[in-house]
């Protein structure tokens, strides 16, 4: 259980929403990114940036509440320096979804203040909401729009069409189905993506995956992790990946007949913890690795 998985991803879909954004562009004034605050350069596509020409941006940093503060922060800066504004969110909660519409309007201050100029009296300013498969789009838009409309799913590539929003008589929102990019040129891209539940589970070795992600913890793990699978720092630091995977399967009791321990188990138990944040405020990436 050493051998790293080849993760690639060719959903037919992909191809059509970027012609969809390309074709959307001249609808509107601005874009807004979700990233996910753990994986903030996994889960941004680096093809957007040639794709979205020289549209103002707006960035936020969703599931800010699974990160780790600092690091966040770090992102704040490091888009602030590049002169894009970014907020920590959550959009389930809709913690910091507060500061959204203020941002974005002075963002665009300048392009209403022009549209006004021409004599506009009502101008209404359009804004395009892209991000990756499971990044919470859908979830912002409910939380946003206070409408329900949006389907929220907790599995990859549930929005399949455009679909515009009202959020007041002056601001409207495209949301657009989520895009990756076919190739991960970096396999620890991949591997983050995997991790966090943006690539679906049921095309990868979920074992495999798991071992990968607890290789992570092992280097950093956390005392909510440590103290979930009855672990110490000590019993875990001369392990390997899939070793610590018995371990967790055993300490939970994941036993089969003749005492085999069910990895397969273990390995969904593993990452469906990790997802939903009990493990503590983890981040995955850091601005340095940019550099």
């Amino acid at each position: 259980m050493d051998n790293k998985q080849n993760i690639q991803w060719f959903p037919g879909h992909m191809t059509k929403t970027k012609r969809r954004i390309q074709a959307s562009l001249k609808l509107i004034d601005a874009v807004v990114e979700i990233i996910d605050a753990r994986i903030p350069i996994s889960s941004s596509n680096p093809d957007l940036k040639e794709l979205l020409q020289s549209k103002p941006k707006l960035v936020l940093l969703n599931k800010c509440d699974k990160a780790d503060k600092r690091a966040t922060q770090l992102w704040v800066n490091y888009y602030a320096d590049k002169k894009i504004t970014a907020l920590p969110v959550d959009c389930k909660t809709g913690r910091g979804l507060n500061q959204f519409v203020p941002s974005l309007r002075k963002i665009l201050d300048n392009k209403f203040e022009a549209q006004q100029a021409k004599g506009l009296k009502n101008p209404i300013l359009r804004v395009m909401i892209v991000g990756i498969p499971n990044v919470g789009k859908s979830s912002f838009i409910n939380r946003v729009s206070r409408l329900n409309r949006a389907k929220v799913e907790d599995r990859p590539g549930v929005t399949r069409g455009n679909q515009w929003y009202t959020i007041s008589k002056d601001l409207e929102m495209l949301d657009t189905p989520g895009v990756l990019w076919p190739k991960f040129d970096n396999q620890k891209v991949g591997e983050y993506l995997a991790f966090t539940g943006a690539i679906k589970d049921n095309i990868l070795d979920i074992e495999l995956l798991a071992c990968d992600f607890l290789e992570l913890m092992k280097k950093h793990p956390t005392d909510s992790f440590l103290k979930r699978f009855k672990l110490t720092r000590d019993n875990i630091s001369s392990v390997n990946g899939y070793e610590l995977l018995q371990l967790i399967g055993r300490n939970r009791g994941m036993l089969v007949s003749g005492g085999e321990i069910n990895t397969e188990r273990a390995a969904t138990l593993v990452l469906d913890e990790y997802r939903d944040g009990k493990f503590g405020n983890i981040t995955l990436e850091y601005p340095e690795e940019l550099s």
